[in-house]
Order: structure tokens, then C-alpha cells, then sequence
């Protein structure tokens, strides 16, 4: 098959297209990754590779391999070719939900099925299209992503943009991108996102155990404390605002009390600072016009990470279980799959 061929086969699979322009972007942006792609190796080799990246790739290349071992990832080529892309992020993500609901428009794609967002290689082309969705009367949310998955239709390289800083991050979205790989549902991103997320998370742990760095294991469970108590409060966010849109049909209401639970965010996000002695991580985050969309992304990578946690645990952390417990749940209907997931979580837990 021509390079060519492969592009536009693997533009559909990513995103699909619904205009001319969206399908080219998806080929163009595909083909400059996979046209400076180069075994991980000979980047370490290179002595134009500074040494600090070079130490990056040693222990991601430690991490490929530990995903296939020890997770029972698949063992192919993705991530053990590497691309500096240049950039901070892979692909921009656009998400959108109408001006009084949290539940985001879904867009649908040849192979992928419905995704809750629309990506795209250019960061401008991404804007562009949010400028669209608000001409509409849409909330609007983008977002950078490190890093994308062709589903295994593909080996997937890594990318410059994966290098975080923390080495938990790093293997981390290895392994979450290789677990979108062992198991892919269509139709049903929160339920992809979740399961993606609870590999990644269970892999990170013992990561940091085989490789007897409980210090940092520490470390890392202080910083992703953090994040979840905060995760929690825009989920909390989130569901005070699905009550107060539920509760009346009149415009001018349901403004004033969106502006109003917007402002209590930032109010509560002040008062938890405070609780993590000022750490100011999330300033930049949380200083931004804040929508409904940037709650509606929220839930869509967290939502059920605690239920997909149980089926793990109950599958005695086996993981070669776990993906088959997972693939048998995703062969039931959707409304019986979500009624056993939303017996897993914690009380007083609510979907949209």
C-alpha cells in the first residue's frame, strides 16, 4: 500500500472526515510524524540527542518493554520508534456542549465509532473549528493532548511530546495508549478513556515497585492526591451544575446561576489551595474563561476509572482477566454495561 493509501486509510480511522479540509489535515499531520520517525536506539545514539532526553528514552524504551510483560500489552512496534515533533502537543482537541448542559456533542467516525471531541494535527485548524461551534451559541473547550492512538491499526511512534518531566507520566501514557490498543469500544469514550486510565494508573504503581523506587512511587501518589481532589471538585462542579439546568427552563435563570457556580468554582479552588500549602499547579488552568466543555472533558477521562478499578481488583490484578472481564462488559448493551459500572461506583455518584 502506497504511503499515501496508508494516510488516508489511517485519517479515517483517527477522526474521519467531514469536509475535504478536515480529511487533508488529518493525512498531512500523520504523514510529517510518521516520515521522521527513527528507531528510539539510534536517537539514543545520536550525539546531537541532548542527555537528558537520551535518559528519557532509555527508560521508555525499559517501559515498552515492561508493558508487554508485565501488563500483557500488545507486543508490536509501536513506541519503540521516536519523533521530536517540535512542538508541546501531538494533536489539539475540541470539545462542545450546548449553553446549559454538561454533556458534550459527540461527533461520528468510520471505524472509531462516536468520539466526545475532534481532533486535529494544527492548533489554528482546532481554533478555527471552536470559533464555528460559538458562532453556534456552543460552550467550547481545547485542549492540547501529548500524545494519540491508531487503535493497533498502526504502530504508533513516540513522540517528543511524551517526555514529560515526571517519570510516572512518561511510562504512564505509554501504557495508557497501549491499553486503547488491547481493548477499543466504539461508541462509548468514557468507557474507552476508563479503562485506558485504570491500566495506566495500576501499571505506574508497579512500575515504581519492580524498579524499587518507592520514594518516588511517594512522591507521585502526593502529586496525583492533588490532582484527584481537584478532578473531584470540578465533578462536584459539574454536577451542581447538571442539577441547576435540570431545575428550570427560564434563560435568564439558568445564566445567573451558571455565572454563580462558576464563581463558587474559583472560590473553592482558593480554599483548597490553601489546603496544598499554595501549590499553584492548576492557576493556569483554572484562570481561563472556565465553560461547561472544560467540565464535560473532565468526566469524560474520569468518570468511571473507580469502577473499571473494582473489576481489576476482583479480577485479582491479573491483568490478562481484567481485559477479558472488560471485553465480556462490552459485549452487554450499553444500558445494562452502564447500570453494572454505576453499581461499581461510589455512593452518590450520578452520570449525565
Amino acid at each position: 500500500m502506497s504511503r499515501l493509501a496508508i494516510c488516508i486509510v489511517l485519517s479515517i480511522l483517527l477522526q474521519g472526515c467531514s469536509t475535504m479540509a478536515y480529511y487533508w489535515e488529518k493525512v498531512q499531520g500523520h504523514a510529517d510524524i510518521l516520515n521522521n520517525q527513527r528507531p528510539i536506539q539510534e536517537a539514543i545514539r545520536d550525539p546531537a540527542t541532548a542527555k537528558e532526553t537520551k535518559q528519557r528514552l532509555i527508560n521508555a524504551k525499559k517501559a515498552r518493554e515492561f508493558a508487554t510483560v508485565t501488563l500483557k500489552l500488545p507486543d508490536n512496534d509501536s513506541y519503540r520508534n521516536y519523533v521530536d515533533i517540535n512542538r508541546d502537543y501531538a494533536v489539539w482537541t475540541v470539545v462542545a456542549t450546548p449553553p446549559y448542559s454538561t454533556k458534550p456533542k459527540q461527533w461520528c467516525f468510520l471505524i472509531v465509532g462516536c468520539l466526545s471531541y475532534r481532533g486535529y494535527f494544527s492548533e489554528q485548524k482546532a481554533n478555527e473549528f471552536a470559533a464555528q461551534l460559538k458562532e453556534q451559541n456552543m460552550d467550547v473547550y481545547v485542549s492540547g493532548t501529548k500524545a494519540y492512538s491508531t487503535l493497533g491499526w498502526f504502530d504508533d511512534p513516540l513522540l517528543s511530546s511524551m517526555l514529560y518531566k515526571s517519570e510516572a507520566y512518561r511510562v504512564g501514557i505509554i501504557f495508557h495508549e497501549l491499553a486503547h490498543q488491547q481493548f477499543y469500544l466504539q461508541d462509548d469514550t468514557a468507557f474507552n478513556e476508563a479503562f485506558a486510565s485504570t491500566v495506566e494508573l495500576q501499571g505506574i504503581k508497579l512500575w515504581f515497585e519492580e524498579n524499587k523506587k518507592l520514594q518516588e512511587y511517594k512522591q507521585y501518589r502526593v502529586a496525583k492526591k492533588r490532582d484527584e481532589q481537584f478532578k473531584q471538585l470540578l465533578q462536584d462542579t459539574r454536577q451542581v451544575l447538571m442539577a441547576h439546568y435540570q431545575s428550570t427552563k427560564n434563560t435568564s435563570e439558568l445564566k445567573a446561576g451558571k455565572l454563580a457556580i462558576f464563581n463558587q468554582l474559583k472560590e473553592k479552588y482558593t480554599a483548597l489551595k490553601t489546603k496544598w500549602g499554595d501549590y499553584d499547579g492548576y492557576d493556569r488552568w483554572m484562570s481561563q474563561p472556565l465553560n461547561n466543555a472544560h467540565l464535560a472533558m473532565i468526566a469524560t477521562y474520569n468518570d468511571l476509572i473507580p469502577a473499571f478499578k473494582k473489576i481489576y481488583l476482583n479480577a485479582n490484578k491479573n491483568f490478562t482477566v481484567f481485559y477479558k472481564q472488560v471485553e465480556a462488559l462490552a459485549e452487554k448493551p450499553k444500558k445494562q454495561r452502564d447500570l453494572y459500572l454505576n453499581s461499581l461506583m461510589p455512593a452518590g455518584y450520578a452520570r449525565q
